[in-house]
């Protein structure tokens, strides 16, 4: 008998940011969409035939997308995630730039520095006068 796909795997729900726009009002915002990362177990669980073995050694990590819909947070009209990826393996996440990184490169490739952006300077303070009150 085959094993079930829950006897292979270790369910671990999380939460990742996403940017998305909303098709109504077009403001991009940062939504918390729900996911489930599945991890291979480190072993086979007992009563496994060759068949089982073989398909374990195939098996990687990936991610279950659980979220579809999410609510804008301007115009507050439900929208479908514009996404067509439901399922995404833990692997391909490896190499890839994080948001600060990438920000950094850009930043380098525009010729800017890291140093902080100047302030621009004070307004001038409004002269004051004594109240002279009603005459």
């Amino acid at each position: 008998m085959a094993l079930d796909e829950n006897a292979l795997f270790t369910d671990k729900p999380q939460n990742r940011v996403g940017k998305y726009q909303c098709p109504r009002c077009k403001r991009t915002n940062d939504y918390s969409i729900r996911w489930v990362q599945r991890s291979k177990k480190d072993r086979l669980p007992p009563g496994a035939d060759a068949s089982d073995r073989a398909k374990f050694e195939k098996l990687r990590d990936y991610l279950l997308r659980l979220d579809d819909e999410v609510v804008c947070k301007t115009c507050h009209k439900r929208f479908e995630i514009p996404s067509q990826h439901s399922l995404m393996f833990v692997d391909q996440f490896a190499g890839l730039p994080n948001d600060e990184e990438l920000d950094k490169e850009i930043a380098a490739a525009a010729g800017q520095t890291d140093a902080a952006p100047e302030k621009p300077p004070a307004p001038p303070q409004p002269p004051t006068r004594k109240p002279s009150g009603w005459k």
